[in-house]
């Protein structure tokens, strides 16, 4: 589902996306399609560029405006001055984590620059599952080469968002490796544990 624009970048492999607003999609999207977490794939070219929703920003201009407006209703702005409609939003971070191409998956810095305005899709759980078990080894395992990624580029976000994505992954995992993420689970827990102890 079609849910963001790509809008600018922190850096490389740090993305800012504006969510689609009515004006700009007849799909009625919720907060639960760009949840934190919300695994993400951005076209470009013949690569999908894989990323995770890690972080969320309001825009509202009209925080603490309190001087007079002339402006028609509310109801007629979308017929008169559409662009104030927009002036609201949401922004979603994204960081890319890797891409597919063909049937090939790869977890690492993506080699492309995402264009301005690079269409922001979900991905089904059967693609989150092909990213994880499609690697470049030819293994059946789970691979998730993107941990210390995160944790470098995530911030204050880094353990949250690994607990999010071991809940997604564990739903899509078999006992094997289903017991893996149970000790990334724990590993987690225990650095964030000795992180607040230090």
């Amino acid at each position: 589902m079609l849910i963001a624009k790509i809008t600018k970048s922190n850096s490389h492999v740090d993305y800012f996306a504006r969510v689609l607003d009515s004006l700009e999609t007849s799909v009625n999207l919720s907060p639960a399609d760009y949840h934190f977490g919300q695994f993400v794939k951005i076209r470009v070219g013949d690569e999908d560029v894989i990323g995770v929703i890690y972080n969320s920003q309001l825009i509202n201009p009209e925080y603490g405006n309190y001087g007079p407006r002339l402006s028609t209703p509310a109801k007629l702005n979308a017929v008169f001055s559409p662009d104030y409609l927009n002036e609201q939003g949401i922004l979603i971070s994204i960081l890319l984590l890797g891409w597919k191409s063909g049937d090939q998956s790869r977890q690492d810095t993506p080699r492309l620059v995402l264009p301005i305005n690079s269409q922001v899709e979900t991905m089904s759980e059967d693609e989150v599952r092909a990213f994880h078990y499609g690697g470049r080894d030819g293994s059946d395992a789970l691979q998730t080469h993107y941990y210390s990624h995160v944790m470098t580029h995530a911030g204050l976000f880094a353990f949250q968002l690994l607990s999010a994505i071991v809940d997604q992954l564990e739903r899509l995992a078999d006992s094997q490796d289903r017991a893996r993420l149970d000790v990334l689970r724990k590993t987690l827990a225990w650095r964030q544990t000795i992180g607040k102890m230090g």
